[in-house]
């Protein structure tokens, strides 16, 4: 039953009445907030198109400065930059500021953070070319996605997961074409593949292909070795001599 109070309106959901009055806030903050979504999409356009080929690299913001996987993907940084690769971070502390130190100092790739506005964590590292910070996740996400040649997912937690199956899931429904997704660590990935092969894959809820998706790598030179493979093939069956995947 939907009653229509004074100076206001009320329907029922499930766990009770959801009501506000007319003149609530929300009825002019929703309009508004289109201009700001539209205006991160924009300025962040209007930035990451000039990037040229990049790689994004994804990680724990927890991870330390004395850790192996630190160290790792700062070499991997460098490594990529020195390959002529951009290097797209969350732009935070751990594994995002490591990736971004080894690109900065080693060149001529760009370094670059795209940030997130979050309650606990985290300002934009030091280390960066190129510096955005985002209110809205969805907005970050598409940018990633965009401008990437490539994902390179070292440890982390649920929002390293949340980056890792969204590109999957892109991929596989062919809404974003194939390029290289790649795993650091097959220690600490190893359980998942062999939980994705084992029991999604063999239930029938992924194909064959889907878990093909994934590349396992331990060492940074491995990486760059794959990446180099991927964007070779995708420059030879290009016009563009560095097309950036498509979304469909």
């Amino acid at each position: 039953m939907i009653e229509q109070p004074t100076g206001g309106w009320q329907t029922t959901v499930a766990n009770g009445p959801l009501s506000r009055s007319l003149d609530d806030q929300w009825i002019y903050g929703d309009p508004w907030r289109i201009m700001r979504i539209q205006s991160e999409f924009i300025e962040s356009f209007g930035t990451l198109g000039r990037l040229g080929p990049a790689i994004s690299v994804f990680g724990s913001a927890r991870t330390r400065e004395d850790h192996p996987d630190y160290q790792f993907a700062e070499k991997l940084g460098g490594l990529l930059a020195e390959a002529g690769y951009a290097v797209i971070t969350g732009g935070g502390p751990g594994i995002m500021e490591a990736a971004n130190r080894g690109a900065h100092a080693a060149g001529p790739g760009a370094s670059v953070g795209l940030g997130i506005e979050l309650p606990f964590e985290q300002q934009l590292n030091p280390y960066l070319d190129v510096g955005y910070n985002f209110r809205y996740f969805f907005a970050r996400k598409t940018c990633f996605f965009t401008y990437s040649h490539g994902f390179v997912v070292m440890p982390g937690g649920f929002g390293t997961l949340d980056e890792l199956f969204e590109a999957l899931t892109l991929v596989q429904c062919q809404k974003l074409s194939t390029f290289p997704i790649i795993l650091v660590g097959s220690q600490y990935w190893g359980g998942l593949v062999e939980w994705l092969d084992k029991r999604v894959r063999t239930a029938g809820n992924v194909s064959d292909v889907d878990v093909q998706l994934i590349d396992i790598c331990d060492e940074p030179e491995q990486v760059v070795t794959l990446i180099n493979k991927h964007e070779q093939l995708r420059r030879a069956s290009a016009v563009d001599p560095f097309p950036r995947p498509t979304w469909h």
